[in-house]
């Protein structure tokens, strides 16, 4: 089968493969800039959904900085991206992390009153102007997915309004909230207005408001005009700063996975069997769940052969989906799954001791392989 794809040559690579583009990159991050510089709001990378450090000192030609969930991240954005701002944010601190994170990190993000009342010694000890805030939940929001919704019933993350004690409020200097998930600002503007009305006394106090992740602003309908209204109104009636930390709209659609079939059989359909897995490559693929596009593919049944592509583990249900192609597959084969630059890298895993795949950047400059793993990456990790 000939994969008809135009940025690099998939022939060459050693497959499984991720491959970032820096034009595409690029491309995502010019939009995030010209909102920056058209609002004076600040945008983080989310390192979340990707942390691929190669790319951060181009990142940071374009953002403010990086968030973390915890230490590990809060370390990567602090050694790699330059004098960027680094913020965290965790649902409980350990103390011993929170003592290394008191010494890189310029905002420090509470999930609680309590584990504010617990730290701020310990902040005010640091000898560095660290700004606190508290995240917030306001207990609304539109993901429907309870794995990926912050406010589901019963969340962990953040303070609701019937926990939240104004009293902490000394020495915090902002407030955060995160409740979306690959959501347009449409989203992001009912959500304000309902922040609002659980929180809003409390916004004016503050110097700065954290609008948390899941903005797809790099989507081809995004509606970026929206977005910068709602920075402006939050700015100019609070009189705040306005972070946004988008994860995904960095590197959507910047990245690929390069596989390569190994075998076809049948057993009541057409089955391939490829060198890159749902369960250790991309593991959305099952935990989410959705379907990548693959280069020249179509759904079951579209095009004249139809495949199930399956992983070489053990795992019955390593099954990354039904895609029919114009042509039959065959032993050699390469596929080129899209949108891999996010929650691939920084979500994958060794199970069954699968290798984990190259890790590659497409530069102006040329293909640059920046890591490959082998057993002793396998090893290591028992």
């Amino acid at each position: 089968m000939n994969t008809k794809f135009d940025l690099f040559d998939i022939n060459t690579l050693a497959t499984p493969c991720y491959v970032t583009d820096e034009g595409l990159l690029r491309k995502n991050l010019s939009v995030l800039k010209t909102v920056r510089e058209r609002t004076g709001c600040k945008i983080l990378l989310a390192q979340k959904a990707f942390s691929m450090y190669e790319t951060y000192p181009m990142i940071a030609e374009y953002l403010d900085g990086t968030t973390a969930s915890g230490l590990n991240e809060a370390l990567l954005g602090h050694e790699y991206m330059g004098n960027k701002e680094v913020h965290v944010y965790s649902p409980a601190y350990r103390s011993d992390d929170f003592q290394k994170l008191t010494q890189i990190c310029d905002h420090i993000v509470f999930n609680s009153c309590e584990q504010w009342k617990k730290y701020r010694d310990m902040v005010s000890k640091s000898g560095r102007n660290i700004k606190c805030g508290i995240r917030l939940n306001p207990k609304y929001s539109e993901i429907e997915t309870d794995i990926y919704n912050p406010c589901f019933t019963g969340s962990r993350l953040g303070t609701t309004r019937d926990n939240f004690d104004p009293s902490c409020l000394e020495g915090i200097s902002g407030l955060h909230f995160h409740t979306m998930c690959e959501q347009n600002s449409d989203t992001l503007e009912r959500t304000v207005h309902a922040a609002e009305e659980k929180f809003g006394e409390y916004f004016a106090q503050m110097e700065w408001l954290n609008f948390g992740g899941g903005h797809h602003i790099t989507r081809e309908d995004y509606d970026v005009e929206r977005l910068i209204r709602i920075i402006d109104y939050v700015q100019q009636k609070y009189g705040v700063q306005m972070y946004l930390e988008p994860g995904e709209a960095v590197a959507l659609n910047a990245g690929f996975l390069v596989a390569e079939v190994l075998d076809t059989m049948k057993n009541g359909m057409d089955i391939a069997i490829i060198d890159a897995s749902a369960a250790c490559h991309m593991p959305d693929v099952l935990e989410m769940p959705y379907r990548p596009n693959i280069i020249g593919s179509g759904k079951a049944g579209e095009k004249a052969y139809t495949y199930r592509l399956g992983a070489a583990t053990c795992l019955a249900g390593d099954i990354i989906g039904d895609y029919s192609f114009d042509e039959p597959l065959k032993a050699g084969d390469r596929l080129v799954f899209c949108d891999m630059a996010i929650y691939s890298m920084c979500k994958n895993n060794t199970f069954n001791g699968i290798n984990l795949p190259d890790i590659c950047y497409n530069t102006s400059e040329g293909m640059k392989l920046i890591k490959r793993f082998g057993y002793e990456d396998f090893k290591c990790r028992l």
